[in-house]
């Protein structure tokens, strides 16, 4: 094992994750695309559309022989034929003709331009007049206009949304190749924890929060939850317990044990393990700065604060991250959590020499977002179902007054609704 203490700023903390490598990749169907992360480029296949398409109803003609038509002189044509949805037009379109064409028909031969049906009037014995010209190309897609084939879809790295999903499908994907998606293993420490179905809780007895708070934010990070497991303050059932999970885990999270003191197993749980290299033994931030970071092989260990707030915000800060990493998103500084701009509605003192990671909840007054401090200890879960975010106090800032623009740090995938087009990332 390294040295005993390795205590990291915040940027130090992110720099060591940005390092991270990908996880292999595998192969998904389109139907379980979304939200994954390609592993290689993908370029389209063939061309979209593969034919020539109205893109509104009308009458597909010769651009040539609308021109000069107007309401007072309207251009007249004949409807020789009509084409059905789904299938080639039947006919060719020759001088003076026009054909009708839904939306997403096929256009005819001969045709060049489509006059929308708004621009026509039927008077009868298979006649039109036309009100107004179209030049070539009008209300047409030609072959590969919407996609080229050959062309660059998405890069490597690129997280899929649901429009994507839809390229893919245009372009006659049915499956495609994604990083692999880390499983972690959530293990709570402590000789006072119970389960939360516990019908009396004895006095120093606590129920288990952080198992299903950490459990529901990994699920928010886009990775999988796996096995979950209370462990008592036991070195040696600890340290089974990080062996057995290490095995099919990608991720562990350990939360309580990771304090400097003599009942706490993390660090003791490391020299156990093969391989274990101790990367951060604590971070200068307030509240979370008994956070330890491992790597055992290709494996990651995260040792994480017992208290619920503590836990939940070096989470948001530090274990997102690496979980996004593992999944392929490279992701810059700014957005590696989701953020929002809101002023201060009262001062906020922080403490000098160490960054901190203050709870805030938001509300919009004026169309304006205002930011609250919520204060409480951290072992109170009560504050963080108040709080929306946090607001980040650099080490060497001694606070922030009421009126300063802050950028707030959000918790969770779920905004508020005022909060809709003021979101940074």
């Amino acid at each position: 094992m390294p040295e005993f203490l390795k205590v990291k700023t915040a940027d130090e903390v992110l720099n060591l994750i940005e390092d991270f490598a990908p996880l292999e990749e595998e192969t998904v169907l389109l139907e379980a695309a979304a939200g994954r992360v390609l592993s290689r480029n993908v370029e389209a296949s063939c061309h979209v559309p593969h034919f020539r398409r109205a893109v509104m109803d009308g009458y597909a003609v010769r651009a040539r022989d609308t021109f000069g038509a107007s309401e007072s002189l309207p251009a007249l044509l004949t409807v020789v034929g009509e084409v059905f949805m789904g299938q080639p037009a039947q006919h060719t379109l020759g001088p003076g003709q026009a054909i009708a064409v839904p939306t997403g028909g096929a256009m005819p031969e001969g045709a060049d331009a489509l006059v929308m049906v708004e621009y026509t009037q039927d008077v009868g014995d298979g006649t039109i007049e036309v009100t107004r010209p179209v030049a070539p190309g009008d209300n047409v897609l030609e072959p590969g206009d919407d996609i080229a084939e050959a062309s660059l879809l998405f890069p490597a790295g690129w997280q899929l949304r649901a429009q994507d999903v839809g390229v893919l499908a245009a372009v006659g994907m049915r499956s495609v190749s994604v990083f692999r998606v880390p499983r972690v293993a959530v293990l709570s420490t402590g000789d006072e924890i119970v389960s939360p179905d516990a019908p009396e809780v004895p006095v120093g007895k606590i129920r288990d929060i952080n198992t299903f708070v950490l459990a529901a934010q990994v699920r928010e990070a886009g990775a999988v939850p796996g096995w979950t497991h209370v462990v008592p303050d036991d070195l040696d059932q600890l340290a089974a317990a990080c062996r057995q999970a290490l095995t099919d885990h990608e991720v562990v999270l350990l939360s309580g044990g990771s304090s400097v003191g003599a009942r706490d197993y993390t660090v003791q749980v490391l020299e156990r393990l093969n391989g274990a290299e101790l990367l951060v033994h604590g971070v200068a931030i307030r509240p979370g700065k008994p956070t330890i970071l491992a790597r055992i092989g290709s494996r990651i260990l995260w040792g994480l604060p017992g208290q619920p707030a503590s836990a939940m915000i070096v989470f948001t800060a530090f274990v997102r991250p690496s979980l996004l990493r593992l999944q392929g998103i490279s992701v810059d500084r700014s957005s590696r959590t989701r953020t929002s701009r809101a002023v201060l509605q009262r001062n906020l003192p922080s403490v000098h020499g160490r960054a901190d990671y203050i709870r805030v909840k938001l509300s919009e007054e004026d169309g304006q977002v205002l930011a609250e401090p919520v204060f409480g200890s951290s072992a109170m879960i009560s504050t963080l179902a108040r709080a929306d975010g946090y607001v980040i106090v650099p080490e060497h800032v001694e606070g922030y007054e009421a009126g300063t623009e802050v950028t707030v740090h959000l918790f969770g995938s779920i905004s508020r609704p005022f909060l809709a087009g003021k979101e940074e990332t």
